[in-house]
């Protein structure tokens, strides 16, 4: 091989043709072929530059198999045992060399052991034959010699790129491919439609024809128990066309091909999958059908999810022709945070930006244009930066990976259940948001899905935990990995993260009727998507409190579950199931109200108080203070629930009045200001965790407890619960000797809610009630409060220390003020958090 080696040293120089023999490429295309050498080349010495990642050696995996002569990565995951080699890099090493990727870590799928051990350029032979009127066949010398040789960067992608993700939801005939199934290479050889011009293809008016490709490796298959070679097809209008860019390529990187590769040549299509690149190749037919090859026909196929593999082979479906891949589609990853990151969150003064990144692809030779990152489960989008380091080819394609990249406030992770990203290209085609199952577990591209975990111990800075869906082969790890068994529900075009139908195994059925009797704190059954769960044990620690489960005990609350809680709580939910529903008693028994706007009046810049009419006149809503209740509305289809806890007195009669900001990018908020009066909605209560009782007394998680002290920290809108039990208290005058004392941050003093009251309730009986504010600015001198932010030293000065039985913190707001400030300070005030410290 070292001869061959030295005999290739003249593709370095790109010699012209022989002058013997004619030339198919233009003078344009090799302008072009020389600017795209001299485009690459910095490529490549960067990615040289990197001599360990050449350190590849003999793994003792391989000792006893036919591969036992190659060397390869030790970083590579190997996916499939010992033999055949299939094998990713890890994610976070494959985007550490960024768009070219170095040879060792490039992604390797054979079927097979690798061929051509004694291989030798000057020796190996592909072969030109079928319907071509001058056979032939080349050496890869006689290739490079005597063709225009060209070079581009080209990204390959497995199919299953992604697979896992599939066979998380239901096994598929595959192996379990991670996101790392994809590589870019800058790729050297000639033209396939020079090499087939010069053979010559034979015309045929009434058929159309095929360019098959076939390698050298035995593999069983076939049929007749027999070897058969991996090979497949093209169309010859593909095979043909300049603008793809399809080569027959014998370098990657500069060098020759590696043997894992396909040394000494292989076929190279851009924007096609990589099962359709064949290696070692040895053979080229021009027919009037399609390969005939086992692997052309009983690989790279997505059929509908009702097929099974009996299905397919019983029905034929693998030589149905609307079912084969050759381009790839939409995708994208979240390459960054990595699976099992840890992000701290110091301080919203000091922590920079985080960049979320990633990856995306399109396929065809279609540009990916938009890459959008979600926080919220898909209701609101963030366009991100786009890097696209490749030039588009003189048709206008693109055949690589492109690079996005998102800056984003550390503090709005804290609010996130998970990220997601979606990918659009230049026809505007995206990725579904539901994973759809398929036989062959290829083209997976649904939305992806990093989960969030924010980690907040009792003493210390808070931290961010990231999880990704799967980690690739049999590595433990990912969201998707730890709920096989909730994802499998059956409704396989549903969100693998959406509600389950299973989780712990029962084979239990109970009527409405023996749901309904469980309805009661000591005893709570709830009914979700025909499924029954026993929420008894997550009564104390509901996060909404007991009452929001209680309200809904012995009932059917798929919607209201589905509108209110976020895809981590529908996993939760499984680990209580105890068995479904019988099929007689389906019905669905959900008790609202309906209420009617009847006025809408601004009082800052974003935040409306919204008056909704009861039933009728004389109707009192019954609600305790620090109870909410849910407003409902079906928006673009979806039922849409939100908790708010109403302004109005509790003993007002015939309406209900909602103070509540008005978010940009909020699904009910926005609803809600474009609601014309007379429009009508639906309420459901009371829910909540906590109650005041009156009389000195809180009722919480359904215990009854007297405190003498009552601190108080709220936000924005979130003064709304608090300042319920601050009237309540004020009403019932003094004789219970509770002392209250309220610390209330806002942007602007403007913005300052309920303060009439409020000033009003302080000036009057100072020694009830002190009320410290908060604000984001001032515009006049005489303001005789804080300026800035709610800090330790704030909440120390005017919150009193804690003392055990006899002091509840009560605490409502942005959820960055509430985790990295207040709960920290009230700690170390003595509050404890659960115990006498609570969030609304």
């Amino acid at each position: 091989m070292v001869a061959s080696v030295e005999h290739f040293c003249v593709l370095h120089s790109t010699p012209p043709p022989a002058a013997h023999q004619p030339s198919f490429s233009s003078d344009d295309e090799d302008d072009e072929n020389e600017q795209n050498i001299n485009n690459y080349r910095t490529l490549l010495d960067v990615s040289s530059e990197l001599p360990e990642l050449l350190a590849a050696s003999h793994d003792p995996q391989d000792a006893n198999t036919a591969d036992g002569w190659i060397a390869r990565h030790p970083s590579l995951i190997r996916l499939t045992g010992k033999h055949p080699f299939n094998s990713e890099p890890p994610l976070p090493l494959l985007m550490r060399h960024g768009f070219i990727t170095p040879v060792p870590l490039h992604y390797v799928r054979n079927h097979g052991p690798v061929p051509g051990r004694t291989a030798d350029l000057s020796t190996w032979t592909v072969e030109i034959c079928g319907l071509v009127t001058r056979p032939a066949k080349f050496t890869v010398s006689d290739l490079a010699r005597d063709f225009s040789s060209f070079q581009i960067p080209v990204t390959l992608v497995c199919a299953g790129n992604r697979r896992k993700e599939q066979n998380m939801v239901r096994q598929t005939v595959g192996f379990n491919w991670g996101p790392s199934s994809i590589s870019t290479s800058v790729w050297r050889g000639v033209r396939l439609r020079d090499v087939l011009r010069r053979c010559g293809i034979m015309g045929r008016r009434h058929s159309a024809l095929n360019v098959c490709f076939e390698g050298a490796e035995d593999l069983p298959g076939g049929g007749g128990g027999g070897a058969s070679k991996y090979g497949t097809s093209l169309r010859k209008e593909v095979a043909m066309d300049p603008s793809r860019d399809i080569m027959i390529a014998y370098m990657q990187n500069g060098e020759l091909l590696t043997p894992d590769h396909g040394f000494p040549c292989r076929m190279i299509i851009p924007g096609f999958i990589g099962g359709r690149m064949v290696k070692w190749l040895t053979k080229i037919t021009v027919t009037a059908t399609e390969s005939e090859s086992y692997y052309h026909y009983k690989d790279n196929r997505v059929f509908p999810s009702h097929v099974d593999a009996e299905l397919a082979d019983a029905e034929g479906w693998w030589y149905k022709p609307e079912y084969i891949i050759n381009e790839l589609n939409i995708n994208s990853v979240i390459t960054s945070p990595g699976h099992d990151e840890i992000l701290p969150i110091n301080s919203a003064a000091t922590d920079p930006p985080y960049i979320l990144r990633g990856y995306a692809y399109s396929g065809g030779g279609k540009k990916v244009t938009r890459v959008e990152i979600s926080l919220d489960g898909g209701e609101t989008w963030s366009v991100c930066a786009l890097n696209h380091p490749e030039k588009p080819n003189r048709y206008g394609k693109y055949w690589c990976w492109c690079f996005w990249s998102l800056h984003i406030d550390p503090l709005r992770l804290l609010a996130a259940d998970e990220i997601i990203v979606r990918a659009w290209d230049q026809t505007l085609n995206t990725q579904p948001k539901n994973l759809i199952w398929n036989l062959t577990g290829m083209m997976n591209n649904c939305w992806f899905r990093v989960r969030v975990t924010v980690r907040r111990p009792l003493a210390g800075d808070i931290s961010i935990a990231f999880e990704h869906p799967t980690q690739p082969g049999n590595q433990p790890g990912g969201w998707m990995t730890r709920h096989k068994q909730l994802i499998q529900s059956g409704t396989l075009e549903k969100s693998v993260s959406g509600p389950p139908a299973g989780g712990i195994a029962s084979d239990a059925h109970f009527s409405r009727d023996e749901v309904r009797k469980h309805s009661s704190f000591d005893s709570v059954w709830i009914i979700v998507h025909d499924q029954v769960y026993d929420c008894t044990a997550f009564l104390k620690d509901h996060p909404g409190g007991s009452d929001s489960i209680l309200i809904n005990a012995g009932s059917d609350c798929s919607d209201d579950f589905d509108a209110i809680h976020s895809d981590k709580a529908k996993s939760m939910l499984a680990a209580y199931r105890i068995g479904s529903l019988k099929a007689t008693s389906l019905a669905k028994s959900i008790e609202k109200i309906p209420v009617k706007l009847v006025a809408k009046t601004q009082i800052t810049g974003d935040v409306r108080l919204f008056r909704f009419a009861l039933p009728t006149a004389d109707q009192l809503l019954g609600l305790r203070p620090g109870h909410h209740i849910f407003l409902s509305a079906t928006v673009n289809d979806k039922l849409c629930m939100r908790a708010y806890t109403p302004t109005s007195p509790e003993d007002a009669a015939g309406y209900i009045e909602l103070l509540i900001k008005i978010y940009a990018g909020g699904l009910m908020t926005q609803y809600l200001e474009s609601l014309p009066l007379g429009a009508a909605m639906e309420i459901k209560g009371p829910a909540g965790r906590i109650e005041y009782a009156g009389r000195g007394s809180f009722v919480i998680d359904g215990k009854t407890r007297r405190v003498s002290r009552v601190a108080m920290v709220a936000g924005g809108t979130g003064i709304t619960p608090v300042y319920q039990i601050i009237r309540a208290m004020m009403r019932e005058g003094d004789d219970f000797g509770i002392k209250m004392c309220l610390v209330y941050a806002s942007r602007s003093e403007d913005e300052i809610l309920m303060r009439e009251d409020l000033d009003r309730w302080a000036r009057e009986q100072p020694e009830r009630l002190k009320v410290w504010y908060v604000v984001g600015e001032v515009r006049r001198e005489e303001w005789g409060y804080s300026v800035g932010r709610v800090t330790d030293g704030v909440l120390r000065e005017h919150i009193p220390m804690g003392v055990e039985e006899e002091s509840l913190a009560l605490v409502c707001g942005p959820l960055a003020m509430v985790q990295l400030v207040v709960l920290p300070a009230l700690e170390k005030m003595k509050y404890e958090v659960g115990k006498s410290c609570f969030v609304f």
